[in-house]
């Protein structure tokens, strides 16, 4: 089972619920069992009410960082104002099947996926997770 770090949650909620009226996006780093950061990142979609695009230069950086050594990019997180915390068909369309973890919050609710599946209809396959105290 997935550990999500409170302390990586608590970010993302509080980034999501300081523009509700956009999708709120950003990077999470950790290992395969544990979510241990979020890095919010500006959201550079042409209509960031109704989807998202993380800003390259900081999704380059973090790759960048890592091949240095540094922490491991696990996933992306974002937001959905409409309150859905399920990948939307747009989310399916984006994603590309590489294992990366998506971390969909709406309002106070999170649902985790993983992006491993066989076509855009079938992407995202559901991660049971829990909150773990921060480390």
């Amino acid at each position: 089972m997935l550990e999500i770090s409170s302390t990586a949650l608590h970010r993302i909620i509080a980034a999501a619920h300081a523009d509700g009226a956009r999708e709120v996006c950003g990077l999470l780093f950790g290992d395969r069992t544990r979510i241990a950061w979020a890095e919010p990142c500006a959201n550079v979609a042409a209509d960031p009410a109704r989807t998202f695009e993380i800003d390259p230069a900081a999704h380059f950086a973090a790759l960048r960082a890592e091949r240095a050594g540094g922490a491991k990019l696990i996933g992306y997180w974002h937001s959905h104002p409409s309150g859905d915390v399920r990948p939307s068909a747009t989310d399916a369309a984006m994603a590309a099947a590489d294992g990366k973890l998506w971390l969909i919050t709406a309002g106070s609710a999170i649902g985790v996926w993983r992006a491993e599946g066989v076509d855009a209809h079938h992407r995202f396959v559901a991660v049971p997770y829990r909150i773990a105290a921060a480390t």
